[in-house]
């Protein structure tokens, strides 16, 4: 996609360093999240080398330059009875925003999900960042009940199965 001066397009290998920095960026917003770009950079490089099938990492690109970034990535639903998509890493370098790029980007993910078959998109959203929910409301996301929990697999509860 090709709109004026800016390209969306599939992220490369050559975009890791871009990408990595717009990460930095994006983490340092998000309270649940810290910058590690060693870590960043070995996930960016785990979702470049896929087929491509089942996850898609979009940047936008302006004279050369990656400056905005958005990725998507299937998972099996039963509410669904089928595939549908997680959008992660939605970030636009601060001096491109409120050009539309956030707006193409994430375009340019749901037209991957329609043509991916995907049902239902969701995403998390930082709540302090009240400027990126604003955004997705913009676009016709919704907030649900559902909250996020998580657990990092390698900590045990204190509960253990079968008791």
């Amino acid at each position: 996609m090709n709109r004026g001066n800016i390209i969306i397009r599939r992220a490369r290998h050559g975009d890791l360093d871009a990408l990595v920095n717009l990460l930095q960026a994006l983490f340092s917003l998000e309270v649940d999240f810290t910058p590690d770009p060693a870590r960043q950079r070995r996930g960016l490089a785990l979702f470049l080398d896929g087929c491509g099938k089942h996850r898609c990492l979009m940047v936008a690109e302006r004279a050369g330059e990656v400056v905005a970034m958005a990725s998507i990535q299937t998972l099996l639903s039963t509410a669904e009875g089928g595939p549908v998509g997680l959008v992660e890493d939605v970030v636009v370098a601060e001096f491109h925003r409120g050009q539309g790029i956030g707006r193409d980007l994430m375009a340019a993910l749901e037209d991957w999900a329609r043509r991916h078959g995907l049902t239902r998109l969701q995403l998390l959203a930082d709540r302090s960042n009240r400027a990126g929910r604003d955004f997705y409301t913009r676009r016709g996301w919704q907030t649900t009940q559902l909250i996020c929990l998580r657990k990092h697999p390698a900590h045990r509860s204190a509960v253990s199965e079968g008791s």
